[in-house]
């Protein structure tokens, strides 16, 4: 019988959880334990839970973000929503406090006094404001608590990227620990996924090489794939650009929100370059699949090194690109 490699090991459904420990893999305790708990204030929790207070932290700390068009708060506000959208091609509305993706609506363009969707469909200002009284009812946010509904305006996504995404936007997480990045992987949003770049409901995850930002492989529903399953394309061709900046930005994260192990979602806008997203103080651990190898090695690497507090932005990059860069 031909032996299994780490990969097709790692993916096995009924692995043992002490097989996978000694594979590396980071379990949900653990990484709740030993990690979040550890290293996650709960008081910072907020700054990163809540998308405008991530984005005020990140403008005073100089950290490029999507443009900011406006807050809606009140009910009464909702009749200001044309006017406030009225001078943008194209724009993005979003729950303040959402996760996975919901109630976040892309509209791509004007035209004729509707507004067209990212799927094709035409949408009405009083569906836009409709959406934005559900937000604000807290139809989307954690808890069901009641929301803010946030307008940004719309990412132009890299050229590079055609074809490798269905509808949204593909973008990038880093997981950050003690201000190194130590694994990377590209979310592609499918038909499954309905446009939404959630590995859970159908996107596609991509293992990026922390050393030079190729694809390493890739996934769809915990299985690996080679071809896009919307516009089939080798997903292993991909290859991020901008990748130094990309992760210097994704570091600078670890001094400006105070969290030491945390997830930062990046896109790549045409115009702007890297910009930050949002913020995940509880990253998901799916990224391991995506990359075929397990979080504790890197996790125990940087542990192991002690006071690295006089270590720049750039020199926990450079550091992280040496040591955990893929060979071959």
């Amino acid at each position: 019988m031909k032996k299994q490699s780490w990969w097709q090991r790692l993916l096995e459904p009924y692995a043992h959880p002490s097989k996978l420990s000694r594979m590396g893999v980071l379990g949900m305790n653990r990484r709740n334990i030993s990690y979040i708990s550890r290293y996650n204030p709960r008081h910072l929790f907020p700054l990163v839970d809540d998308k405008l207070k991530t984005k005020q932290i990140a403008l005073e700390a100089g950290v490029s973000v999507p443009e900011l068009i406006g807050v809606i708060r009140e009910q009464h506000e909702v009749r200001n929503l044309a006017a406030m959208v009225a001078q943008c091609a194209g724009f993005c509305i979003k729950p303040a406090n959402g996760s996975g993706g919901k109630g976040i609506l892309v509209i791509t363009a004007q035209e004729q006094g509707g507004y067209q969707r990212s799927n094709g469909f035409i949408a009405t200002i009083g569906d836009l404001e409709r959406h934005v009284t559900n937000i604000m009812a807290g139809l989307f946010s954690l808890g069901g608590k009641a929301d803010v509904a946030i307008i940004e305006a719309l990412i132009h996504f890299d050229d590079c990227f055609s074809g490798y995404s269905y509808e949204g936007v593909p973008d990038t997480r880093v997981i950050v620990f003690k201000g190194f990045p130590i694994m990377a992987m590209m979310r592609l949003s499918t038909s499954d996924s309905n446009g939404k770049a959630n590995l859970h409901q159908g996107a596609v995850g991509v293992g990026l090489n922390i050393g030079d930002g190729h694809a390493l492989r890739a996934v769809q529903f915990d299985k690996p794939i080679l071809l896009h399953p919307d516009t089939g394309l080798n997903l292993l061709n991909l290859q991020v650009p901008h990748w130094q900046t990309l992760l210097e930005l994704s570091v600078s994260c670890y001094e400006m929100s105070g969290l030491g192990y945390l997830g930062t979602d990046v896109v790549l806008d045409r115009f702007r370059g890297p910009m930050l997203l949002e913020l995940n103080a509880r990253p998901g651990l799916s990224i391991q699949m995506a990359n075929g190898r397990g979080l504790l090695p890197r996790l125990r690497h940087i542990e192991a090194l002690g006071k690295t507090h006089r270590m720049s932005p750039s020199q926990r990059v450079a550091y992280a690109r040496e040591h955990f860069a893929e060979q071959g």
